[in-house]
């Protein structure tokens, strides 16, 4: 039987590597929800709704009758993490009701959350984190739209999912919270002004337990989750398997960008970077590059804060692999592989 996702957030990291992973099943079709149109090529239809304003999302979406599974990774940013929580809980409680009223054969709606489910962003928290930890005393948009998901799900015909990853890596143009691209982006100035790849962050950053989650994977996770019957209603650690170390990746790093590596300078990236603009709009010209401003990439705010984790970040993986989700990902590989991407479609040089 012929399935519709709808991917909310669809032009984002997650939502993305839905998308692309969904293009390839044949018995999907998929619809995606952004502000904006994809800058990539699909498949899918697009709806355009501003999840912030009620009635743009009964214009968008009320009329999708033929959505079955709904994958949402919509998030609104805001460098206070606390400041997050209002406007994420009312796009996802303006979403719902519209969508589970339109999609008369709704079976499942899969919720992308992440580690700060366990009070990650706080500092030093329960490791590994396992799905059955209680939640934290901090309030966070994560606990506020479950508890929605969960209300609204109670005594229906459809179930619901929540996936659980850390540091979700892939590529999306316009989404500059995104290791990936921020690494890669920093290593191509450094080179550029001639200086050694050293980390910005903290000591205790560098030689910290950390994990990441590929974007494909995370994406292949989220439909399993919908799909498979024992994972209704669960909530799924979904990460690539494995653990390291920054000291042990950036020398590999430094020689995939052909540059010397340094040790631990802790800097803070906005000042450090400051006035880069320039010097990227030469780059693009000088390495034939596509035409994307340094906002569009990067984030330094951002790299302040991947890099200010000094203490272990690792999850518990035994229950996804114990409910059959069993693929896998070497870290270190995917870091290289997806650098070795940007290169090939000529976002860094």
């Amino acid at each position: 039987m012929k399935k519709t996702a709808l991917v909310v957030g669809a032009t984002g990291v997650s939502g993305r590597a839905l998308i692309d992973y969904l293009d390839r099943q044949e018995d999907w079709s998929v619809i995606g929800v952004s502000r904006k149109p994809p800058y990539f090529e699909t498949k899918a239809r697009f709806v355009s709704v501003d999840l912030t304003d009620p009635k743009s999302c009964e214009e968008g979406l009320g009329g999708l009758s033929d959505v079955t599974h709904v994958f949402y990774t919509a998030y609104v940013d805001n460098k206070v993490i606390a400041e997050t929580r209002v406007p994420n809980t009312r796009m996802f409680a303006n979403f719902l009701p519209v969508i589970e009223k339109a999609a008369k054969n709704l079976q499942h709606v899969c919720l992308l959350q992440g580690t700060k489910y366990y009070g990650q962003y706080l500092g030093p928290f329960k490791t590994p984190a396992k799905e059955t930890d209680p939640r934290i005393s901090v309030p966070h948009f994560y606990y506020d739209q479950q508890d929605l998901l969960m209300a609204a799900s109670e005594g229906k015909g459809w179930s619901w999912s929540a996936a659980r990853p850390h540091v979700i890596c892939g590529f999306a143009l316009g989404n500059p919270l995104n290791l990936i691209s921020t690494i890669a982006v920093y290593a191509s100035l450094l080179r550029e002004m001639g200086e050694p790849f050293t980390f910005p962050g903290k000591p205790g950053a560098f030689t910290s337990i950390y994990q990441a989650t590929d974007a494909d994977l995370l994406a292949k996770a989220m439909v399993w989750m919908s799909t498979a019957p024992q994972c209704a209603n669960e909530a799924f650690n979904i990460t690539n398997g494995d653990f390291f170390r920054y000291q042990h990746l950036w020398p590999a790093f430094a020689r995939h960008f052909g540059l010397p590596a340094g040790g631990v300078e802790t800097v803070d990236v906005p000042t450090r970077m400051q006035g880069t603009e320039k010097l990227w709009d030469a780059m693009v010209e000088k390495y034939g590059l596509q035409r994307h401003p340094l906002s569009l990439l990067v984030n330094w705010n951002f790299a302040n804060y991947a890099f200010s984790n000094d203490w272990d970040v690792m999850s518990d993986t035994t229950k996804c692999r114990k409910f059959g989700f069993l693929d896998f990902v070497d870290s270190e590989q995917m870091f290289l592989d997806q650098f070795s991407a940007l290169q090939r479609e000529k976002i860094i040089p």
